[in-house]
């Protein structure tokens, strides 16, 4: 299957933007005192190793790309819609001014929009960063799990499998968040319910080096383990049940079935004990 290709989901996603591709695109020049982060960006954290990176290339060589900015509530100021890590590093030398091309998004779900993909297409969100983002564009923006998929080029499952990730306890995203576990580690322990056997799993990663596909055959055998415990329960529970029935009519009983269908048989060895077995039962 050909992989879509990211960056195709700005007109997709914000169609204003599509219809005046000509508008607002020459690049300008303006003083980053007068520019202020974005109010939306999603990404919650930047390496300050590579930002100090980013800040040494850019002294050298000049910023290789203009960012993107819209005009702000305040006269004269503007707001970031993409490149906030080069507006950082911008300052972070001394640069008084940036390059950056004016876009007019309409609302704030385009402003979003636009930070969102920007970082996609760069993989600048971390796992977390990007199922927080994901939960905004559903909740906040009345995005679908398709239309969010068919934008940043990925499947419909991808999308589902990163927002498991925000189920897992808040130690465990940051561990995710921070690399120390990955995203596919992730979506395993989702899988899991029992706090306790994820903060084990947890443990085991951490300290045994503990692979994806290692995980995955513990959480299977943890599954297939509690499924095998529920059943030996039912099990136990069927055959008090029998032995009530047997002591009630007086009878041999057999009870086949699990928690969620089966059947009673009742055994009479006489006419008289059918009769005696019919009166109980008050027919």
């Amino acid at each position: 299957m050909q992989k879509k290709v990211l960056g195709r989901g700005l007109d997709s996603l914000i169609p204003s933007l599509g219809q005046n591709k000509n508008v607002g695109d020459t690049v300008v020049k303006i003083p980053l005192s007068k520019i202020k982060p974005n109010r939306f960006q999603p990404r919650t954290k930047f390496n300050e190793q590579k930002l100090k990176e980013l800040a040494d290339s850019i002294k050298k060589h000049g910023l290789a790309q203009p960012i993107l900015v819209t005009e702000s509530i305040v006269p004269g100021e503007y707001e970031i819609i993409a490149g906030e890590r080069r507006y950082r590093a911008s300052k972070l030398i001394g640069n008084k001014d940036i390059k950056a091309i004016v876009k007019q998004p309409t609302n704030d779900k385009q402003r979003f929009d636009l930070a969102l993909i920007e970082n996609l297409q760069r993989e600048n969100l971390d796992p977390i960063e990007e199922a927080k983002a994901f939960k905004r564009l559903i909740e906040e923006f009345a995005h679908t799990h398709e239309k969010i998929a068919e934008v940043i080029g990925k499947e419909r499952s991808v999308i589902s499998n990163t927002l498991r990730l925000l189920s897992l306890p808040e130690n465990v995203q940051i561990l995710i968040s921070e690399g120390k576990i990955s995203s596919g580690h992730g979506r395993m322990l989702a899988g899991m319910e029992d706090i306790d056997k994820i903060k084990l799993a947890v443990e085991k990663i951490l300290n045994e080096r503990l692979s994806v596909r290692a995980l995955e055959k513990m959480v299977s055998n943890f599954k297939n383990n509690k499924k095998k415990v529920k059943e030996k329960k039912q099990e136990v529970e069927l055959t008090n049940l029998k032995e009530e029935i047997q002591r009630k009519f007086g009878t041999k009983a057999n009870v086949v079935g699990n928690s969620k269908k089966g059947k009673i048989e009742l055994y009479y060895y006489s006419l008289d004990d059918l009769e005696r077995i019919v009166t109980e039962l008050k027919l």
